[in-house]
């Protein structure tokens, strides 16, 4: 038998980031100081009100920032995603099934005019940088307090949501800069494409971090963000709050085949309230060499180096083996998350992924003295997998036991094998 099918079994479906109505998505190539930031943008409105204030820790300059491509973040979360895998039991009269271990599975703005400086330098604000890239205007800013920076933002024709000053002034503080951006609306038609795309953006610092408080500003409730982390070294964790590995390598019933994603949603919320909603879920670590199951194909070199790896190239660092995957999954709101995400790399290599498992019974009529034991063995199963579904989701047991196919069995006297019934 093949192994990687003995070990793996058919992946079915994957639990992408489609599954949430507002997930953002961000890329993070790190590789000690350096660092090359993807964010894409799930922005749902007219593009006249578009506005992006980011805290980063140096100035940018024009050739540090960058448009990215909407499809490699499509092709980190198609790899990365929790996936449903199917085994299928043999004919337990083709060998004893109680020997049988291969299916047990491991567990801007133009330059500024005299007043305008003056109007700058009033509110403590200065532009440091200001360019055109793709579709978006962006300046970089520094302030010297965060009233200051708020007004200078409404005058100067950005859509921020009120009392942003309160959540500027630790950045101001900590003397990050701001990179602001909107979109151009003329290179926007030019462009041709129906959404914002990415904005990359490269820059050394001993920073490892990702500021999400602003975001939280305009937000109606929780928010998902799910956070690609690609490193030489190994494994991403989080410093300032718990990282946590979702609930993975389970058997679940086989109509979870049709409903994979209300059940991954479900589980997840379960996780979520179970962990005090303060904790970051790895979804998925692996090197990017190899996967097992794959939901999607390993990136090649040139989309790694699209998603912003820039170590490929290095001598001994040119193996994908280089290239390690951490996915984050955070929902988060102003209560349970008050700071920015706080990063570390590590050389944990330990593979992980969210893994879940239906085992589809042999169901055809058999009548060795095996197949008796196989099919109390899989009516027991079953009944495992169901307490094990309402144990992760919450759904009631007697209506996940309405939707499970039991398999029949009764018990045959071994003396009918001889004698006949």
């Amino acid at each position: 038998m093949n192994s990687a099918f003995a070990f793996c079994g058919f992946y079915v479906a994957k639990a992408d980031s489609n599954l949430y109505n507002q997930a953002s998505q961000v890329i993070i190539a790190r590789d000690g100081k350096r660092t090359v930031l993807t964010m894409a943008n799930d922005y749902q409105g007219s593009v006249n009100d578009f506005a992006m204030v980011v805290p980063v820790p140096v100035v940018l300059t024009e050739e540090q920032v960058k448009v990215g491509e909407p499809a490699i973040i499509e092709r980190l979360d198609a790899f990365s995603a929790p996936r449903l895998v199917e085994y299928f039991d043999e004919d337990p009269c083709d060998r004893s099934y109680l020997e049988d271990e291969v299916f047990r599975t491991p567990a801007a703005p133009q330059a500024a005019s005299e007043m305008k400086e003056s109007r700058d330098n009033a509110l403590g604000v200065t532009v440091e940088e200001e360019f055109t890239v793709g579709e978006y205007d962006i300046v970089i800013l520094s302030a010297k307090e965060s009233n200051g920076l708020e007004v200078w933002l409404r005058e100067n024709g950005y859509e921020i949501p009120n009392g942003a000053s309160e959540i500027l002034q630790p950045y101001i503080q900590q003397n990050l800069k701001f990179f602001v951006a909107k979109v151009n609306l003329t290179e926007y038609e030019n462009t041709g494409f129906k959404s914002l795309r990415p904005l990359m953006m490269a820059y050394e610092s001993p920073k490892f971090m990702l500021p999400i408080r602003l975001g939280m500003l305009n937000a109606q409730g929780e928010q998902d963000l799910i956070v690609y982390l690609l490193s030489p070294k190994g494994q991403v964790e989080l410093t300032n709050y718990r990282t946590v590995k979702v609930p993975s390598n389970v058997e679940i019933p086989e109509f979870i085949q049709q409903e994979f994603a209300p059940f991954y949603k479900a589980m997840f919320a379960k996780s979520y309230e179970q962990n005090g909603k303060k904790v970051a879920f790895i979804e998925y670590a692996w090197n990017m060499a190899n996967c097992d199951p794959c939901s999607a194909q390993p990136l090649n070199q040139e989309e790694l180096e699209k998603a912003g790896v820039f170590w490929l190239n290095n001598g001994r660092n040119r193996q994908f083996n280089n290239v390690f995957i951490t996915r984050l999954h955070v929902r988060y709101d102003r209560d349970h998350f008050p700071e920015d995400l706080k990063f570390q790399e590590t050389a944990n290599n330990q593979l992980f992924q969210g893994r879940y498992i239906i085992r589809h019974p042999f169901r055809e009529k058999r009548d060795c003295e095996a197949a008796q034991t196989y099919y109390q063995s899989v009516r027991e199963r079953q009944d495992k997998e169901a307490i094990t579904l309402s144990r992760l989701t919450g759904w009631n047991l007697y209506d996940i036991r309405k939707k499970i196919n039991f398999v029949e069995f009764k018990n045959v006297p071994w003396w009918r094998r001889i004698f006949g019934s």
